[in-house]
């Protein structure tokens, strides 16, 4: 099934998602799942405190406690989060290309996202591979056998890297020409990534970590199978998954925060290049739910709305942020950078 909005890769990383049995179920009373009592007054150093235990907490794989800290200092209050699962949203509804239109949506621009600059990357790879091969095989005199022969063992190892590492060799490379050549190729992952991590963040969603290259994500989990991209708290998501119902409220934020890098570039840049991987995840999520086609645009369509409308009001916060997460600052230094630049009058 594909989703369509009218129009003709970082990612967000929930756990591998396996929802083919899921249904969906009414959304529970509170949408942040934050408990209903108030929060103590805290100071801002108590607040420091606080997301200096979480980024420990997170370092120690304990993701419960952490999701723990973060929500018993939820509250308005000068010192507290407030943030934190705090997003007003629009009405959940059918809308229309139209109205999408009308809050200055161009559908597609959207959700068809290639990436120009790998592309291209990759393409010049090519040409440079195959004038040097052609180079190569005149100075040492090759027989059509040799040739033959070397071009059979690179196609063995691009197979090797398709079937065992899902193109692992090929992102890194391609990715680690793309950063080091391309600024912009290099901040619009940034940005990308702020996105999914500001919105989950406003959504009630605890991010617990991020990687900005492939470089870096090889390193820190020694894995070429992971792409660069943001981490979340998920165990509530995938316990929903578990038991084979998914409420209406999860099924939502998933929806945001799988778009909320595709919708970040598109404000900045007037086109979204990554993010392709985040789609197919919601498409998989909404087939496995049972959407039908038409349910499944409906869905789309108002993710889209709500999370560019949240994305505007927080301009400021989602540029610190960039700015916080490319220095390699910890979660909860993040999270200290977006509390102190929501637009705490309409967040």
């Amino acid at each position: 099934m594909g989703t369509r909005l009218g129009g003709a890769s970082p990612c967000c990383c929930f756990a591998r998602l396996r929802p083919a049995a899921a249904g969906l179920r009414a959304p529970p009373a509170r949408a942040g799942g934050a408990s209903s009592s108030s929060p103590s007054p805290q100071s801002p150093a108590q607040l420091r405190a606080v997301l200096e235990q979480v980024d420990e907490a997170l370092r120690k794989g304990e993701d419960e406690a952490a999701l723990s800290l973060v929500r018993a200092s939820q509250g308005e209050e000068d010192a507290g989060l407030r943030g934190f699962g705090a997003a007003r949203q629009v009405p959940q509804r059918l809308y229309t290309l139209d109205e999408l239109k009308l809050n200055g949506i161009d559908t597609s621009a959207f959700l068809s996202p290639v990436d120009l600059t790998l592309g291209s990357i990759e393409r010049n790879l090519q040409i440079a591979a195959v004038l040097g091969g052609l180079s190569i095989s005149a100075a040492l005199e090759l027989s059509q056998l040799q040739i033959l022969l070397v071009v059979l063992g690179l196609l063995s190892l691009w197979s090797v890297d398709f079937v065992y590492f899902g193109g692992g060799v090929r992102n890194l490379i391609l990715d680690t020409i793309g950063h080091y050549v391309s600024q912009k190729y290099h901040n619009r992952v940034i940005q990308h990534e702020a996105g999914h991590f500001l919105i989950a963040y406003l959504l009630g969603v605890l991010p617990k970590g991020y990687t900005i290259t492939s470089l870096d994500t090889l390193i820190k989990q020694g894995s070429l199978n992971v792409q660069a991209g943001t981490a979340f708290v998920d165990y509530e998501f995938l316990e929903e998954i578990k038991t084979g119902k998914m409420s209406a409220t999860m099924l939502n934020k998933f929806s945001c925060i799988a778009l909320a890098g595709v919708a970040t570039e598109y404000l900045l840049y007037g086109i979204a290049e990554g993010g392709l991987a985040d789609i197919n995840k919601l498409d998989e999520l909404l087939k496995g739910v049972g959407f039908t086609q038409k349910k499944a645009d409906s869905q789309v369509r108002w993710a889209v709305l709500n999370t560019v409308l949240m994305l505007r009001r927080h301009q400021k916060a989602i540029s610190q942020l960039a700015e916080a997460m490319s220095s390699g600052k910890s979660v909860g230094s993040c999270i200290g950078v977006i509390e102190g630049n929501i637009n705490t009058e309409d967040i």
